[in-house]
């Protein structure tokens, strides 16, 4: 057959290829972000519970209510902001799928979508399937600091979305509030929807605040935020997230949800509600994490990476340019298979051609796996 594809330049994903490498080579797998730890057995229990009980059969289309008003509660408790959870909460298969339904939903044929790079992967390729067109705003290191002139310039009439990501993935930066509120004023007074993916918003280090989108009650009225069970709760291979938006922004979303996924597993959903019923089960990652974190760090201090402590997401990016000037994939690919230890190149997430020499190392790990990581890098 002769295939028009719709994504012509899009090959398997980095993180699919890195993986595959670790598992091929037996190398010790930083590469993509997924603990290799259980989740806690109170959760998993919880959801065996919930099967056991009957819940096995198709949750609402817009997810299970004691689990919409769970996250509605947290909302609350934590940014003393209010979403309803019968119309403005909506379960989803993960927050990709949040992320691609959001664009699928609002994105129509060249309309302009604003993408800060490094960027996660999956938001390019669901505005160009879409029609729209990627505007790129390229971030360098060590600081990733966004020029607001620079964005203020990109906004056009054509301009319908901004995607932003905070805490940031790959680079484990964050947002500042005079970022958000910076992006609250070039917004203002326009139909541009902002896409807020705060998948990581419980896992901040050093005292640092998450300002989630939805504290700017200007932005929240034409903003998404996504999110993330399986990060929030260690067990990434569940795929539950959710999204939140006002009324008539979600009802767009819901049209499209209904026919991609419809609903999402049901026991999990339960089990879920049941565990946030206690805040601590997400108010206590940023110091889980933190430790983690400066474990690493503190390992690897005398190597001859260079790096700034990540401040959320549990991700680390290190500066290998002290080490060798090869492209930053080549690198990645020799570190897993000659000194057996996966990570991420962040070049994959760049505009073309533009390499910093950092890889990105993931420390959602056990301590037995940091301090094996620790011990090879600090031999390069």
């Amino acid at each position: 057959m002769d295939i028009n594809s719709k994504l012509p330049k899009v090959g398997t994903t980095i993180f699919t290829v890195m993986s595959a490498l670790a598992n091929e080579h037996k190398a010790l797998n930083l590469s993509q972000g997924f603990p290799n730890y259980e989740s806690d057995k109170k959760l998993n229990d919880l959801v065996a519970q919930a099967m056991n009980s009957g819940y096995n059969q198709y949750a609402p289309m817009a997810g299970s209510l004691d689990l919409r008003l769970a996250i509605a509660h947290k909302y609350e408790l934590l940014y003393n902001k209010t979403y309803h959870p019968e119309n403005e909460i909506t379960i989803t298969a993960g927050a990709t799928q949040a992320i691609y339904t959001i664009i699928t939903a609002f994105i129509h044929k060249d309309d302009e979508v604003i993408i800060f790079k490094p960027a996660y992967d999956c938001y390019e390729p669901a505005v160009k399937i879409n029609g729209g067109t990627p505007i790129s705003i390229q971030l360098s290191a060590p600081n990733y600091k966004i020029s607001w002139e620079e964005v203020s310039s990109k906004i056009t009439s054509k301009t319908k979305m901004i995607i932003i990501n905070t805490p940031h993935n790959p680079t484990g930066t964050i947002w500042s509030k005079e970022d958000i509120l910076q992006l609250q004023k070039l917004t203002s007074n326009t139909n541009i929807i902002v896409l807020s993916d705060e998948v990581y918003e419980h896992i901040v280090f050093d005292d640092a605040k998450h300002y989630s989108i939805c504290l700017f009650n200007d932005l929240k009225q034409r903003s998404f935020i996504t999110a993330s069970f399986g990060k929030t709760f260690h067990n990434t291979g569940w795929k539950i997230g959710y999204c939140c938006a006002p009324k008539s922004l979600m009802e767009e979303f819901r049209k499209v949800h209904q026919f991609n996924v419809f609903s999402v597993n049901h026991p999990a959903q339960k089990g879920i509600a049941d565990f946030m019923q206690d805040p601590q089960t997400y108010n206590g990652l940023s110091e889980f994490f933190q430790r983690k974190r400066d474990l690493f760090l503190n390992l690897i201090s005398e190597s001859r990476f260079k790096y700034s402590p990540s401040h959320g997401t549990y991700f680390q990016v290190l500066d290998y340019s002290e080490i060798t000037d090869e492209y930053d994939v080549d690198f990645a690919k020799r570190l897993t298979i000659d000194y057996k230890i996966a990570s991420i190149p962040l070049s994959v997430f760049n505009n073309e051609n533009m390499d910093d020499k950092v890889l990105r190392f993931c420390f959602a790990k056990t301590e037995e796996t940091l301090i094996k990581a620790a011990e090879i890098l600090s031999k390069i």
